[in-house]
């Protein structure tokens, strides 16, 4: 007969529904302050800058090409760049489905379990649903790639389950499907792989027999997650950079390592206080006794299990070796990137969970049915439990609610962070608090010097202060740490850039797309140089190149225009200006040169007086009213409409601005003295 809660005869079907709808109810609400978080770190990678989700060949990208960050999950762009068509760059709706996936998962836990006739798989649905440590998958939406491997990787088990108990022909549907699902859990992440050793748990769990036809149909799953594995070692070895001394740990380090982070995993589990972002990355010798300590307390446990079959059965053994099993990818024994900075993270542990949850859960379900005269009681410490649960994952969902928070929080938690600082720094630059951004990367170098995105970074905001030669030493420092890195290579150009030095940026700008191809920055950084150098047909072709990455780059289309005048055709240039506006009605070299164009064009088949002065206004308005290149363009604006005086005041004041010996000063002097003849300017421009 099938198992299932509901064929209890003391729990009706009602109360089933019941139970769930209050479990996807009450997880939904204790993700709330997540709902509307924004982009996170990564996520400008995964989503806001990520061109393979908006060009036109970016499918065929994500699926054969290696261009995709991190590693290899096709999956998971791909439903990125759905929801990209969908909502655009709204956070709430890729925030949502991460939270339903999650929801979706807790009910998979759930079925699972019951099918396996595990004692308070409702209870392990409830704590896997509401543990506040799979808040870093839930509320990160880079971490898509966990909730959503999690789907097809218990979808995977439950279809296994069904395999096993059907006995007609139609199992071997099931088992093609389970095939299927596999996969689509491994391109969603390669972390999948261990899903071969939950098959096998499962038979063992079962009592079957683990003879030769069962190993031959595990065969497949081996095959395919040994070579999804491989190829995520490699490309985490030669496409992520980890590579080098800092990623150079002998086995017995790694050893170390693995068994102390298993360790770790499990505290945080039975008790999740001061969890954070990023954890203090710990160091392990193997000169060191004191750190064989937890290796030593791991033995014992595997003695204690074995000792404690007779009385608890297969139970004990599976839910541990279930937990070290999915772990075992992310806990040292292969180098991932994050190690650089942390050899643990709350998302590692987002399945394997399951095992020690399952284990804690039946535990409380086999004492309530021991002790009956305690039901009571003990159902009301579960639901206290889940409460208490509730409460941590809603405080800790606040902590992902905006970036700087996450920052600011993680730097709380663990202040030697430089992770956290550099990362600060970034989020600071962008609100243009430049000095505090400044004093965060300086952090970042102290505690670690080789960090050559800190290096780069710095050098961006200094550019911004203007100190150039200051930026231009931190950028060549990057360069020479990091030269592979089209990050670096385009900071190294813009600072090159503003020292004047056209071919010298010209040339690094070319070195990051030789390792990027599809960069947009680095093209459309490239046709302000070729614009500053007077190629126009380099310009444009890189002005179109990215836009035919990122259609909706605005100054990309502002750069055309201006090539695109420059060459004489006024209509085209005129239709990339309008162009900009639709993108971002708030550019103000958009609105103030389309302005100048229907202001003081000479052909009058393209003047037009009322919008020219309307969009020099409002560049005016956007631009302070104090920049005097903004400021000579309405005042061309009002005497094309006729009202001279008010020009003359105009262009007095803009030249009050203006160094005098400049040619702006020349050109506006030129201009008042046209005014005050009752003469609108005319510019030519050849066609």
């Amino acid at each position: 007969m099938r198992y299932g809660i509901a064929q209890r005869p003391f729990v009706s079907r009602w109360r089933v529904y019941l139970y769930l709808l209050l479990l996807v109810v009450v997880t939904i609400l204790a993700y709330r302050p997540a709902w509307h978080g924004g982009f996170l770190w990564d996520d400008d990678a995964y989503v806001t800058n990520n061109e393979l989700l908006t060009a036109p060949d970016g499918l065929r990208r994500i699926w054969f090409s290696f261009e995709s960050p991190s590693q290899y999950f096709p999956l998971v762009y791909t439903t990125f760049r759905i929801e990209r068509a969908l909502w655009g760059l709204n956070p709430t709706g890729y925030h949502v489905v991460n939270v339903l996936l999650h929801v979706a998962n807790a009910l998979l836990v759930w079925r699972l379990l019951a099918r396996l006739r595990v004692p308070g798989a409702w209870l392990a649905g409830a704590i896997f649903a509401l543990h506040p440590v799979q808040v870093e998958s839930v509320a990160w939406i880079t971490e898509r790639k966990n909730v959503l491997m999690g789907f097809f990787f218990l979808l995977t088990l439950l279809t296994w389950v069904e395999f096993l108990e059907q006995q007609t022909t139609r199992r071997w549907r099931l088992y093609l499907l389970a095939l299927v699902l596999y996969a689509l859990a491994l391109l969603s992440k390669t972390t999948a792989c261990t899903l071969p050793a939950a098959l096998l748990l499962i038979l063992w769990l079962q009592k079957r027999a683990i003879n030769k036809e069962r190993l031959v149909q595990i065969v497949p799953f081996l095959i395919l997650g040994i070579a999804m594995g491989l190829l995520t070692v490699w490309w985490e070895r030669y496409h992520q950079g980890t590579r080098g001394p800092l990623f150079a740990l002998g086995p017995i380090e790694r050893i170390l390592i693995a068994s102390r982070a298993v360790w770790f995993y499990l505290g945080k589990l039975f008790w999740p206080s001061n969890l954070t972002f990023i954890y203090p990355r710990w160091m392990a010798s193997p000169t060191q006794l004191l750190d064989y300590a937890w290796l030593a307390a791991g033995g014992g446990a595997c003695a204690a299990i074995a000792l404690a079959r007779k009385y608890v059965g297969r139970s004990l053994e599976v839910a541990a070796l279930f937990f070290v099993a999915t772990l075992s990818p992310v806990i040292g024994f292969i180098m991932l990137y994050t190690f650089r900075y942390t050899f643990v993270a709350d998302h590692y542990q987002y399945l394997a969970s399951i095992g020690p949850i399952a284990l804690a859960s039946a535990g409380i379900a086999t004492l309530a049915a021991t002790f009956k005269g305690s039901r009571h009681f003990i159902f009301g410490a579960g639901i206290c439990l889940l409460a208490v649960l509730t409460m941590l994952t809603w405080r800790q969902s606040t902590m992902y609610v905006d970036i700087e928070a996450l920052w600011r929080t993680t730097i709380g938690r663990n202040p030697d962070c430089w992770m956290a600082h550099n990362n600060l720094g970034i989020v600071l630059a962008q609100k243009n608090e430049i000095d505090e951004a400044i004093a965060h990367y300086r952090k970042t170098l102290e505690m670690s010097p080789d960090f050559a995105d800190a290096d780069y970074n710095l050098g961006n905001v200094l550019l911004q202060k203007g100190e150039i030669d200051a930026a231009l030493l931190h950028c060549q420092r990057a360069v020479a740490i990091q030269p592979n890195d089209p990050d670096a290579q385009v900071a190294l150009g813009n600072a090159l850039f503003q020292k004047g030095l056209i071919d010298e940026s010209i040339v690094h700008y070319q070195k990051a797309l030789a390792i990027r191809p599809y960069y947009v920055t680095a093209h459309y950084n490239l046709s302000s140089a070729f614009l500053k150098k007077g190629e126009i047909d380099e310009a444009i072709f890189h002005c179109q190149a990215a836009l035919s990455i990122q259609p909706e780059h605005a100054d990309a289309h502002t750069n055309l225009a201006a090539a695109l005048l420059q060459k004489g055709e006024i209509g085209n240039a005129i239709e990339q200006y309008e162009k900009t506006l639709e993108i971002a009605p708030r550019s103000v070299p958009a609105l103030n040169n389309l302005a100048w164009i229907f202001a003081t064009y000479s052909d009058p088949a393209f003047r037009d007086g009322p919008k020219a002065l309307e969009l020099a206004q409002e560049a005016n308005e956007f631009s302070g009213r104090s920049n005097p290149v903004i400021l000579r363009t309405l005042a061309a604006a009002h005497a094309n409409a006729g009202q001279f005086s008010r020009a003359i005041e105009v262009c007095q004041l803009a030249l009050s601005l203006t160094d005098r010996q400049s040619p702006l000063a020349n050109a506006l002097q030129q201009e008042i003295a046209e005014y005050q003849a009752g003469l609108p300017y005319r510019e030519n421009i050849k066609q």
